[in-house]
């Protein structure tokens, strides 16, 4: 590890545009839109507006759950928000969550359009709309909201604290990556312990617990997030493998994995969706293969 001079705070903080590593050009300490520009709406009630990141992985891997289930009203579109380009501080995107992270659903059913933002609570609200994917009978539910507010509490150690300090920060510094290291695989610990003696997360029946927890935590098992897979020992999580890879398996959760997405195989990319057909017919190899030679 680095050797790092003891930091000593200022009476009062300032901000130092230069100093915040990687996300310096997107991070800022206000809120509110930077510039104006509305959202667009597509032909579907639901609208989503998001990343393929693990955050929204969990919305559209709901969505896709939900139409894979027969509720033909969970059809949505979902548009591309490139976070890295600050599209999320457009006044649109403010309008539908003020906080300015992804992902945000507008509810365009009824007579006035309803916005839902964080993961978490979107995944509740779709689960109440649609009589899916979360019980009804009182201790089934309190335990599957229980563990949807621990990944809702857990995931900031794993991507704001060991992410940030492990892949994204200027220097390495050994505290705060074993800090947070120990951290995540207390985590883990407490994930492959509870998949010791259940089938998913939340007991015997697939849920939003499993939906908002796999995209994180499933990944981090796989070594697919902070390229920390051996740092971190995640092959010793065996009960955790053997959920990740029977989630990774559900056709819906394929689906959407694809929505949004920007990194990887263009075969894996739907960078927008406003179909069912899209993902036959509009992935980035697809739209690639039809642009124009330069």
């Amino acid at each position: 590890m680095t050797e790092q001079t003891d930091y000593v705070p200022p009476r009062v903080w300032t901000w130092d545009k230069e100093s915040g590593g990687r996300f310096a050009n997107i991070n800022r300490p206000i809120a509110g839109p930077t510039h104006d520009k509305a959202l667009p709406i597509g032909k579907h009630p639901l609208q989503l507006y998001s990343l393929g990141t693990p955050n929204g992985v969990k919305v559209t891997v709901m969505l896709e759950e939900l139409l894979a289930a027969g509720h033909s009203g969970a059809e949505y579109d979902a548009w591309l928000i490139r976070i890295h380009e600050g599209d999320q501080f457009s006044s649109g995107f403010v309008a539908a969550n003020p906080n300015s992270k992804i992902p945000a659903l507008v509810d365009r059913s009824g007579a006035d359009p309803i916005r839902v933002f964080e993961s978490g609570a979107i995944l509740i609200y779709l689960a109440e709309k649609f009589g899916a994917f979360l019980p009804t009978e009182p201790a089934q539910r309190a335990e599957t909201l229980s563990w949807l507010m621990w990944q809702m509490g857990s995931a900031p150690f794993l991507g704001g604290g060991f992410g940030h300090f492990y892949a994204y920060a200027p220097s390495k510094m050994e505290y705060p990556i074993n800090r947070y290291a120990m951290e995540v695989k207390r985590q883990m610990d407490v994930l492959d312990r509870q998949l010791a003696e259940n089938e998913y997360i939340a007991g015997s029946a697939y849920s939003i617990a499993d939906m908002a927890i796999w995209p994180w935590y499933g990944a981090l098992a796989k070594g697919l997030v902070y390229d920390a897979g051996e740092f971190l020992s995640v092959q010793d999580y065996r009960n955790v493998q053997r959920w990740t890879d029977q989630i990774a398996s559900r056709p819906a959760v394929k689906r959407g994995r694809m929505v949004n997405r920007v990194m990887g195989d263009p075969a894996s990319q739907l960078h927008e969706r406003h179909d069912a057909s899209d993902f036959d017919l509009r992935t980035q190899d697809k739209v690639q293969a039809e642009q124009p030679a330069e």
